[in-house]
C-alpha cells in the first residue's frame, strides 16, 4: 500500500463545462500512460468519466456564463465550492488541478493551497486580454500554472508565478490533415455538398441568446442557396432547448441537429457559424472558415465591454493578432449579418485558402505534446 500511494497519485479536479471536461479528459489521459493506477476525484463531465474520474458534482452545475446569469446561481455554486473545500481538506490529495474555470477554481486553490495542499492551475486566464487584476489572485492560488499559449509564462514570471508551456491539448488531438472526406462520410454528406456547421455554444445560456439568431441566419442561407446543407452539434443535455427552436425558426431548412459529434461537423463543413470560445480554436485547428459571434444579458454586455484590452474576442484572431476571421458581437450578431459573412467567405474561396494556411501555422505552433509536458510538470510539483 505505501509503495502504491507513492506512485499513484491521488489527484482531484474540476472542471466547470464541456470544454474544461474536453481538456481534463486529455490531460488525465496522459497522467494515467504515468500513473495507471492514480485516483481522481471532484467535478467534471464524460470525458473525465471516461479515465476513471469519480464526479462528486457533474460539470453542468458550473457552466454559468456572465454577471447576470451567474447572480442567479451564486448561492448553490457557493454552497458547491464550499462543500469541495471542506471534502478536500479532509481527504488531502497530492494535488488539486484546477482546470479554467477561474472565478470557482482561483478561490478554491488558495483555500487548498493555504492548507498545505498542492494547487495547479490548467489554462493560465486571459490576464492578457482582460481583467488583469487576476493576476495577484494567480499567485497566492497556485503552485504552478500550466499554459496554453506560448507567451504567458513569461507574463507570469514578471509575478514571480511558476508556470509552463504546455501547448494545447486540442492541438494534439485533432490531426493536421482534416479528415474531411471521413466526417462527410459519417454524417451521410455527399463530396460535392457544400455545408454550413452551426455551433451556438455548450451551455443553456448561450443557446438561449445565440441560438435563435444562428438559425434565422440559416433560415436566410437557405433562401438564397438551397442547395446548402447544414449541421448543427448538440452539447449533451442541450437538444431539448436546440430542438423546439430548430422547429419554430429554421423549419424548413435541411438541418441535421446531431448529439455531440462537433468535430466531425467542424472537420465536415465549409464554413461554420460560432460561438466565441475554446470552438472557435477547435475550428481554427480543423482549418475551417468562420464567423464568431456572441451574445448575452445587456447588462453582462455592458460590464464586459469595458474590460477589454485587445479589439478581438475570439482566440483565433488573438492568437494571430490580427481579424482573420470576422466577429459579429452581441447587437452586431443579427441574422442577416451572420447570412452575408458566411457567403462571403463560401464566394471567396482565395480568402478560404489564406486563413486556412494562417490555421496551419497555428496548428504547428500549438502542437506539444501537452498531455506528456503537462504531466511532467505536474511530477515536478509532486517531486516524483
Amino acid at each position: 500500500m505505501v509503495a502504491q500511494a507513492k506512485t499513484a497519485p491521488r489527484l482531484a479536479l474540476v472542471a466547470g463545462e464541456a470544454s474544461g471536461d474536453l481538456l481534463a479528459g486529455l490531460l488525465m489521459d496522459g497522467l494515467r500512460q504515468r500513473w495507471p493506477d492514480l485516483s481522481a476525484v471532484g467535478i467534471g463531465g464524460p470525458r473525465m468519466a471516461e479515465q476513471g474520474f469519480q464526479a462528486w458534482w457533474p460539470h453542468h452545475k458550473l457552466a454559468v456564463r456572465g454577471y447576470a446569469e451567474v447572480l442567479r446561481h451564486y448561492a448553490e455554486i457557493a454552497g458547491i465550492r464550499r462543500q469541495l473545500a471542506r471534502r478536500l481538506l479532509l481527504e488531502r490529495p497530492d494535488v488539486f488541478i484546477g482546470v479554467d474555470a477561474p472565478d470557482f477554481n482561483l478561490g478554491l486553490e488558495s483555500w487548498l493551497r493555504e492548507a498545505g495542499i498542492k494547487t495547479v492551475h490548467f489554462v493560465c486566464p486571459s490576464i492578457w486580454a482582460w481583467r488583469g487584476g487576476r493576476v495577484t489572485r494567480i499567485a497566492k492560488a497556485a503552485d504552478h500554472v500550466l499554459c496554453l499559449f506560448p507567451f504567458e509564462p513569461e507574463l507570469l514570471a514578471r509575478h514571480g508565478i511558476a508556470a509552463s508551456y504546455v501547448g494545447h491539448p486540442l492541438a494534439d488531438a485533432i490531426p493536421l490533415e482534416v479528415p474531411r472526406a471521413a466526417a462527410r462520410q459519417a454524417l451521410g454528406l455527399s463530396a460535392s455538398e457544400t455545408v454550413v456547421a452551426l455551433l451556438p455554444g455548450s451551455r443553456r445560456s448561450e443557446i438561449q441568446y445565440i441560438a435563435t439568431p444562428l438559425l434565422a441566419a440559416a433560415a436566410l442561407l437557405h433562401r438564397r442557396r438551397p442547395e446548402l446543407r447544414f449541421v448543427l452539434p448538440a452539447a449533451p443535455g442541450l437538444r431539448e432547448m436546440i430542438d423546439p427552436l430548430v422547429a419554430t425558426h429554421a423549419p424548413e431548412v435541411p438541418l441535421r441537429v446531431l448529439d455531440g459529434r462537433s468535430h466531425e461537423a467542424l472537420a465536415a463543413c465549409d464554413v461554420t457559424l460560432i460561438a466565441s470560445g475554446t470552438a472557435t480554436l477547435e475550428a481554427a485547428l480543423f482549418k475551417r472558415p468562420m464567423v464568431i459571434t456572441y451574445h448575452m444579458h445587456w447588462l453582462t454586455w455592458q460590464l464586459m465591454k469595458r474590460m477589454g484590452y485587445q479589439p478581438w474576442v475570439g482566440l483565433p484572431n488573438i492568437l494571430c493578432g490580427d481579424f482573420v476571421v470576422p466577429e459579429l458581437l452581441q447587437d452586431r450578431a443579427t441574422p442577416q449579418a451572420l447570412a452575408d459573412a458566411a457567403l462571403a467567405w463560401l464566394d471567396d474561396p482565395a480568402r478560404c485558402e489564406r486563413v486556412q494556411q494562417r490555421f496551419i501555422e497555428l496548428h504547428h505552433l500549438l502542437r506539444r505534446n501537452t498531455a506528456q509536458a503537462a504531466t511532467d510538470a505536474i511530477a515536478q510539483v509532486l517531486g516524483r
